[in-house]
């Protein structure tokens, strides 16, 4: 007698029922559902439409591009392993993972559609942030992002704080979107060096002559890229209350530099939106910065198609990690330099 038990087998019909359910239900059955499940309203049929009509996506045998795109929107949104998947659309794991890559790639052929054009200071700019920015074309800094790499690339990709992670270069304009992301770099790198790299790319970051953006003290100040006074007050709680108002002309423009906290807010939104970006990675290094890029282009759909954006659980990127320096550091002068080290 054979005592060996087997799961009972689910008929198509029914595993199709469950589907269409499933969908339905994270979908179609409220905004709020539809928010908390893919991080995106109505916006939903935006992407489907600009996935079809731009990007190629088709529908496949088994699977139609609704379905695909909201299995690939809940894995960047909670950051769910391959089974969960599974389980909540009845599908394989080889189809899910299929799947979730045809999405990726056509994402990221969206790029052109995507991918903010920035729009530079004017001298009558009514924003308190940024009038004093004539010209600027938004800020830049780094974030980390945990990767999965091999053992023997991990201390290249070991942060200061023990993290394995790859050194992301983000580039948003003053409004918060990104108009540059560049992933892929060790953890280990220097911000200077991935921003010399950016910039040395056929492809890469394009700073019009005359227009600049704003940049931390670890980056050179150089033509296109503007930097703080060293030695100076710099971080925003540093300002806060009548006391502490700044005493010298070196102070008042670090102050008003920390507009360049926008790429900080774009970084804690785009974190606290996907989770993918924020716990253990489980996919290969490629197809992280991929994702990477790819939930960047989303931020953007989504800051420009949706009236109401739901808050998100930011995370905190810090209002600046730059630390000042002695006295006999400080830049004399804001003025361009060729140094990158």
């Amino acid at each position: 007698m054979n005592n060996n038990k087997r799961l009972p087998h689910t008929p198509p019909d029914t595993r199709h029922r469950i589907r269409e359910l499933a969908y339905f239900r994270m979908i179609h059955e409220s905004d709020l559902v539809c928010r908390q499940s893919t991080r995106m309203d109505r916006t939903f049929a935006i992407l489907c439409h600009l996935l079809r009509n731009v990007a190629g996506l088709s529908s496949t045998e088994i699977v139609d591009v609704e379905e695909m795109v909201a299995m690939f929107l809940h894995v960047l949104a909670h950051g769910v392993k391959n089974r969960v998947i599974q389980r909540e659309f009845v599908r394989s794991g080889e189809t899910v993972s299929r799947h979730f890559n045809i999405v990726l790639l056509a994402v990221l052929r969206l790029y052109e559609e995507l991918i903010k054009r920035p729009v530079p200071v004017t001298s009558n700019c009514n924003d308190q942030r940024w009038k004093c920015f004539e010209n600027c074309l938004g800020a830049l800094d780094e974030t980390y992002i945990k990767v999965n790499v091999l053992a023997g690339d991990r201390p290249t990709f070991r942060t200061r704080k023990g993290e394995i992670a790859t050194n992301v270069l983000g580039v948003c304009d003053t409004k918060g979107d990104f108009v540059y992301v560049l992933a892929g770099w060790e953890g280990s790198a220097a911000d200077s060096r991935i921003l010399r790299d950016a910039i040395s790319r056929e492809n890469g970051l394009q700073v019009p002559k005359g227009y600049y953006y704003l940049c931390d003290a670890r980056y050179p100040n150089t033509e296109g890229f503007l930097a703080p006074y060293r030695g100076q007050r710099y971080h925003l709680q540093e300002w806060r209350g009548a006391a502490n108002a700044p005493t010298n002309a070196k102070e008042y423009f670090n102050m008003k530099h920390s507009a360049r906290n926008v790429i900080e807010r774009a970084f804690g939104v785009l974190k606290g939106r996907w989770a993918i970006l924020r716990g253990k990675s489980y996919y290969p290094l490629q197809v992280q910065c991929r994702t990477i890029l790819a939930c960047a282009l989303l931020h953007n759909l989504i800051n420009r198609e949706m009236t109401y954006c739901e808050d998100v659980e930011d995370e905190d990127e810090g209002d600046s990690t730059y630390a000042t320096t002695t006295a006999s550091e400080d830049i004399q002068y804001i003025e361009t330099t060729n140094e990158w080290s």
